[in-house]
């Protein structure tokens, strides 16, 4: 019987590693392949000061100054974290409500990216690494340090993937008091929502129903791992660290009609971070990144309201603990 036992699980597990070695090689070059952003360039906003700052890692990180419009002294200062392909100057456009309330703004390059330094053999994706993550870092403890943003309230405010870099890096500065992130994912789930999406193309339905969806999830897993050794990096795993975002003020904003980012992902993430500050805004007619454009005195208004008061702001979703 023992032997019995013992040959059924040996043919688990072969059928296991051969599931792995058919699919893995299939949908890593998915997992690798950049999606088609459209980013729209801008260029450097008047009155901004330019400043380079240092990381860790010894790179030197383009970034800019935007000061408040209000006329008084600050009441606050924002990191502006940019979307992949995107840069420091689109900080003008989408902090605008928040300069003229009265917060200065310092957004920055990530690596690899604008007029920041590049770091030999890596070739960022839309997916957030620990790369992206020690930028923000580096960039707030650089503001800290200086004297006219010493005692102010820090904020972090980040769109696609440096929303996940700024949550990411919230969880290791707790001086940072409130978050705003747009068109914000993590990993796990936006890999998990459009394999269940698109796998049907490539398997079978009947076999794909009866595939339990944490097998699709270790599966999934074990793509990034071995895309992490490919790419010589460690991509940030956001769903364990949120939690610990439950005593900060947040904002996700998410696009009704965005095809890259579905606001489920968003509204999963403020159900993991469950505060009672926690609020996930989702815009009707927006696309990826685009709510600004679609409901500007709105967005401003809770930009404002989630920087400065320091209040519970109306939530639209309820985040209940998963």
């Amino acid at each position: 019987m023992g032997w019995v036992i013992a040959g059924i699980f040996a043919a688990l597990v072969l059928a296991e590693v051969l599931v792995h070695a058919l699919v893995i090689p299939l949908v890593l070059p998915i997992f690798e392949r950049r999606p088609p952003f459209s980013v729209e360039p801008a260029g450097p906003h008047p009155g901004s000061r330019s400043v380079r700052i240092p990381t860790s890692a010894g790179l030197e990180l383009a970034a800019e100054i935007l000061p408040s419009r209000s006329g008084g002294p600050a009441r606050g200062v924002v990191v502006f974290c940019p979307e992949m392909s995107g840069s420091r100057h689109s900080a003008a456009f989408y902090c605008e409500g928040l300069r003229e309330a009265g917060w200065s703004i310092v957004a920055f390059d990530f690596r690899n990216q604008g007029d920041s330094d590049h770091l030999t053999g890596y070739d960022p994706l839309h997916w957030v690494t620990r790369h992206e993550v020690d930028d923000v870092l580096a960039v707030i403890d650089w503001t800290q340090r200086q004297a006219e943003f010493q005692d102010l309230p820090v904020g972090l405010f980040g769109i696609s993937r440096g929303g996940g870099a700024a949550l990411a890096a919230a969880t290791r500065r707790p001086e940072v008091e409130a978050i705003a992130a747009e068109g914000v994912f993590t990993t796990d789930a936006l890999m998990l929502h459009y394999t269940l999406r698109w796998a049907e193309l490539f398997i079978p339905p009947r076999l794909m129903r009866i595939i339990p969806q944490w097998h699709v999830a270790f599966t999934l897993r074990m793509v990034r791992w071995v895309s992490q050794w490919r790419r010589h990096c460690r991509y940030a795993v956001l769903e364990p660290c949120l939690p610990r975002l439950r005593a900060r003020r947040l904002l996700l904003i998410a696009g009704g009609r965005d095809t890259y980012v579905p606001p489920e992902v968003p509204q999963a993430m403020g159900r993991r971070i469950a505060g009672r500050r926690m609020d996930v805004w989702v815009v009707p007619e927006a696309r990826h990144n685009e709510a600004r454009r679609i409901a500007p005195e709105d967005y401003d208004r809770r930009l404002v309201t989630l920087f400065g008061a320091g209040a519970p702001i109306e939530a639209d979703v309820v985040a209940e603990p998963v």
